[in-house]
């Protein structure tokens, strides 16, 4: 070949990019792209929590669909390491805060002061004649008033006005008739003042207690729950009496616990599950299933939830015990969340039910304890879930569901037209 070819093709090789140009500019688009990367993955984190947290459906919705992938457990470890990254920075970020509340406790209400009060005692039965039921004042049906010893702060270093202050409750829709229900808040977690407990107190002379399976949950485990209805709405025929409405239990994949309601029993129980239960008798009772199981053909309807928080006063071993960790169901005892719980007083005539804000499983239980409750059961937990409802008049004079206490979002109809995915619990007058 001739020199001539040969540099003819000299210029059109020195035209071509040479390796290390092609590899230097690759690196800058590889550093910009894990910049922007960088940047924007904490941005989308934050912003898909916040959202969960302004959502409902939403974090369920997330958690359903990689339980379908990677299965309950690790999406529970992973709630666990999400939760525990969102309260320690609270307790950088929140110290110091003082103790909020929600609204104004007269000064004086009748009740016991904390000094007098006892945990886990004075219930409306036992107060009879002195600063409780037994007061001025009577109420429907020929029974006196329904008032409740004050039990004070759990702690005087850390509370807000008015914790442990029993407020009656009006009835929305029904202004004039005795109050069938108090409610009062706690400051129970000496190391987040933030943490909230709200309580309320249900007179059970006064009310009827109901419970009602979600359009999903819990799953029918059973074969003969497989065709059952599920309406999941209040019927319309207890609309007229309703007084509030709560949150039920776990899901049937948080431990399988039991539900049986209206001679139909979705999921068997089992042996050690709490069990709130309506005997034919009219009485409620919260007790492990093992100690219930020979009254179960007196039982109307039963719902389990886990180990019972606290049976006759005394807390569950795994609620102070360090190396007990699997207390609970989808996420541990000591997880900072949103919970529930339910209880009653020795005499079982005073329903306790409670929603909280950043507790964990020790907090709600000794709260629920500290207001009077000798038996104590969780039930569900997560932001989404937890709430109390009341059911106050429309514009158009039709009922709709108002969250009694702030921060707890409500769906316009829940309870009332929207079928509920849940199981859940409503309240009537007797």
């Amino acid at each position: 070949m001739s020199s001539r070819s040969k540099t003819a093709k000299h210029p059109s090789a020195s035209r071509s990019p040479k390796p290390s140009k092609r590899v230097s500019r690759w690196r800058r688009r590889l550093k910009r792209a894990v910049l922007v990367l960088g940047v924007a993955t904490p941005v989308l984190a934050i912003g898909l929590w916040i959202a969960i947290h302004r959502i409902p459906w939403l974090g369920p919705a997330l958690a359903d669909g990689l339980r379908s992938v990677v299965g309950p457990t690790a999406v529970s470890r992973l709630q666990d390491i999400l939760y525990g990254v969102e309260d320690r920075w609270k307790r950088y970020w929140r110290e110091g805060e003082e103790p909020k509340a929600y609204w104004e406790v007269p000064e004086s209400t009748g009740g016991a002061s904390s000094s007098q009060a006892t945990p886990g005692g004075a219930s409306a039965s036992a107060s009879a004649g002195g600063a409780g039921v037994g007061g001025a004042g009577a109420g429907d049906q020929g029974l006196p008033a329904f008032a409740l010893p004050d039990v004070g702060p759990m702690f005087e270093v850390l509370a807000a006005k008015g914790d442990g202050v029993w407020v009656p409750v009006v009835d929305p829709y029904r202004p004039g008739a005795a109050p069938a229900m108090l409610k009062t808040l706690l400051h129970p977690d000496r190391k987040r003042p933030w943490a909230e407990l709200f309580l309320i107190a249900l007179d059970l002379r006064r009310i009827e207690l109901h419970p009602v399976v979600g359009r999903y949950e819990p799953r029918a485990l059973q074969p003969d729950a497989k065709d059952a209805e599920r309406p999941a709405v209040i019927p319309t025929a207890h609309r007229e009496g309703l007084i509030a409405a709560f949150n039920g239990g776990f899901k049937a994949e948080h431990g399988r616990w039991g539900m049986s309601v209206g001679g139909v029993t979705f999921i068997r129980p089992r042996k050690h599950g709490c069990t709130l239960a309506r005997y034919r008798d009219g009485s409620l009772g919260i007790d492990p299933w093992h100690d219930v199981e020979a009254r179960k053909n007196d039982m109307l309807w039963w719902r389990q939830t886990p180990p019972c928080m606290y049976r006759k006063s005394t807390r569950h071993g795994s609620l102070w015990d360090p190396e007990a960790k699997g207390w609970g169901a989808a996420l541990e005892g000591g997880t900072v969340i949103r919970r529930s719980a339910i209880g009653l007083t020795v005499l079982r005539d005073v329903l306790y039910v409670s929603v909280s804000n950043d507790t964990n499983a020790r907090a709600i239980a000794d709260g629920m304890h500290h207001v009077g409750c000798v038996d104590v059961a969780q039930l569900d937990v997560n932001w989404s879930y937890p709430k109390i409802v009341l059911f106050p008049r429309g514009s158009d004079g039709q009922r709709e569901p108002r969250s009694l206490f702030e921060g707890f979002k409500v769906d316009e109809g829940e309870y009332l037209r929207e079928p509920s995915p849940r199981d859940f619990f409503y309240v009537t007058r007797r």
